[in-house]
């Protein structure tokens, strides 16, 4: 990852809406974190800085690794963080996750279909389905529509921990969108075309775009 550049940094001064912290002025946890997010990344993104205010680093850093060793494949987990990123209109968290998509096997053709909750394979698929609806519906979905998700293949434990990405995903969006978070990620504009008759977002007062 590209280190930030004195232009990123006054950027920064003027848009952030909460202060993120230093890193290098960091003590006790936080440094402690933040070394443990520089060797994982090469660097400490803007949005861990946000979180450095308070104990959701530790908290949103735990609950990332331990979904990292469940039951869902990399692919699958960053094409829901995709497509809940862009159902929330989160600019930063669509950026942050685009390139690794793309580390991880997602082709462009994919990342722009993740964007519109869509997926060739069809267990995929219906896992961005079921990621889209609970997202819209805050968790108040259907019992055809979890009837369609198992359908198509996953098993309870797949289907619990699309629900905890989206609830993961879901954490960061809204912090990007309070905070303002200044993008440290090539930038992706939230905006793909939605399917046919989906139901509208709100992406009103996007503060990552």
């Amino acid at each position: 990852m590209p280190a930030h550049s004195p232009k990123q940094a006054t950027t920064k001064n003027k848009m952030n809406r909460i202060r993120q912290i230093d890193p290098v002025a960091a003590s006790g946890k936080n440094q402690q974190l933040f070394a443990v997010v520089k060797d994982d990344l090469g660097f400490v993104p803007d949005l861990m800085r946000v979180l450095g205010n308070s104990a959701s680093l530790e908290a949103c850093l735990s609950f990332s690794s331990a979904l990292a060793g469940g039951v869902l494949a990399v692919k699958l987990r960053e094409q829901i963080a995709i497509a809940v990123g862009e159902i929330n209109g989160c600019g930063y968290c669509l950026s942050a996750h685009t390139m690794p998509g793309g580390k991880a096997g997602l082709t462009e053709n994919e990342i722009l279909a993740a964007r519109r909750s869509t997926a060739v394979d069809a267990k995929s698929d219906a896992a961005l389905k079921l990621a889209r609806t609970v997202t819209l519906q805050r968790g108040h979905i259907a019992d055809t529509d979890l009837h369609a998700t198992r359908n198509a293949g996953l098993n309870d434990a797949e289907i619990v921990e699309v629900v905890q990405h989206v609830a993961l995903n879901i954490l960061t969006n809204y912090t990007n969108n309070v905070a303002r978070t200044v993008i440290d990620f090539p930038e992706v504009k939230p905006g793909a075309l939605e399917p046919a008759g989906a139901e509208a977002r709100t992406t009103a007062g996007c503060a990552c775009a």
